[in-house]
Parts: C-alpha cells; sequence; structure tokens
C-alpha cells in the first residue's frame, strides 16, 4: 500500500511537472508570438519611413530639376532681346510646360503624403504591405514619367537655344 502511495505521489508529482511546463511553454509561446508582432509592426514602421525619405529625394530632385530648366529659359530670354514670334511662342510654350510641371509635382506630392497617411492607419498587415508595394510601383512610374518630361523640356529649351544661335 505504501508503495502505491509513493508510485501514486510520483505521478501526480510528474503530473504536476507536466502540467506546469505546459504552462510555462505556453506562456513562452504567448511571449514570443508578442515580440514576433511587435517586430513586424516595427519593420512595416520603418517601411513607410523609408517611402517617406525616397519621397523627399525624389521630390528634392523634381525641385532641382525644375530650377534648372528655370534658370535655363530665364538664360534664353535674357540672352535673346529681340526674339522672333516663333522664338516667343517656343517660350511661352517652354513656360507653360514648366509651371504645369510644377504644378503637378505639387499635386503628386500632397497625393503620396495622403497614400502614406492611409498605410500609415491601415491595421491589416497583409494589407498594409499591399498598400506599400502599390505605392512604390506608383512612384517608380511617377519618377520615369518626370523623367520624360523633364527630357521634353529640355529638348524645347535646347530647340529654343539653337534657333537663338542659328536665326533665320
Amino acid at each position: 500500500m505504501i508503495r502505491r502511495l509513493k508510485h501514486l505521489g510520483v505521478v501526480v508529482l510528474l503530473l504536476f511537472i507536466v502540467l506546469q511546463a505546459k504552462h510555462v511553454a505556453w506562456g513562452a509561446a504567448d511571449q514570443l508570438e508578442e515580440v514576433l508582432q511587435e517586430q513586424t509592426k516595427a519593420r512595416r514602421e520603418d517601411k513607410v519611413k523609408e517611402l517617406r525619405r525616397q519621397e523627399q529625394i525624389e521630390n528634392l530632385k523634381r525641385d532641382q530639376d525644375s530650377s534648372r530648366l528655370q534658370r535655363q529659359l530665364d538664360q534664353t530670354k535674357q540672352e535673346n532681346t529681340e526674339p522672333s514670334r516663333p522664338q516667343q511662342l517656343e517660350a511661352t510654350e517652354t513656360q507653360r510646360r514648366i509651371d504645369q510641371q510644377r504644378n503637378d509635382q505639387q499635386l503628386q506630392r500632397l497625393q503620396t503624403e495622403q497614400q502614406i497617411n492611409r498605410i500609415q492607419r491601415e491595421t491589416d498587415p497583409l494589407r498594409q504591405q499591399q498598400q506599400i508595394e502599390s505605392l512604390q510601383r506608383r512612384q517608380r512610374i511617377d519618377a520615369l514619367q518626370d523623367q520624360i518630361r523633364r527630357n521634353q523640356t529640355q529638348q524645347d529649351l535646347d530647340r529654343l537655344r539653337q534657333q537663338q544661335n542659328n536665326p533665320r
């Protein structure tokens, strides 16, 4: 009988140890899950911050290009004291393009800022990641379109200078 009680005591003790270990393991798993969620959230926040930085860099590049084009146009206008009618029209059209690019860039900045704010408010991690990827794709497309417009404006400026240097 004493042997049975000892045996039962050992079984109860083992059962208690197993239950405690299981409880500790569940607690550790919960803590691990919480840490992983925090890390994922921190990575998403870092991605959003990186998106903002990239957008700021792109905005600075656009502003520099716009200012450069404006300076070139202003210089061309100053150098040509008596422009012909076609040169005046070309200069006016080039100025209109530069102004339109600046307006488009400002609108683009506001739209991007709104989209970044929406991404930050998104609670679903998968949806947030999809929105980040979508914004990155749009930023790449916008950058290429901006480059095309800048190249066209630069060609207009070059053509205007050529007309100025080689009057007909």
